[in-house]
């Protein structure tokens, strides 16, 4: 019997590759920030997006976000250059924070 359809086909963050080479906004963030930016974009799955939660206790294991202030700084960056939003803040005792991808830098010629 065959595998389920699923099961054929790996899991995977998609960005491209003219971005990666050519989009100046990309070379500048820092590597907490692109860490960051993969992580909240492996989570996203075509109907969430606004309601994606990426939470420091995800993150706190890599290299680089030893810190909640290392987490929030590269959160600051990504939305201060347009790369998220921030969508529903939350807090200790609220509803955690959710974010959107803006896609602005999706389709880069």
């Amino acid at each position: 019997m065959g595998k389920r359809r699923r099961d054929r086909y790996r899991s995977f963050v998609a960005i491209e590759r003219n971005v990666l080479r050519r989009c100046p906004e990309w070379r500048r963030l820092s590597l907490r920030a692109k860490v960051f930016y993969f992580y909240l974009k492996s989570k996203y799955n075509a109907i969430n997006n606004g309601e994606i939660q990426l939470h420091f206790s995800e993150l706190q294991d890599m290299p680089g976000f030893t810190s909640r202030g290392a987490f929030y700084a590269a959160k600051k960056e990504l939305i201060s250059t347009g790369w998220i939003e921030q969508t529903n803040p939350g807090g200790l005792y609220r509803n955690p924070n959710t974010y959107k991808l803006t896609g602005k830098y999706d389709a880069m010629l």
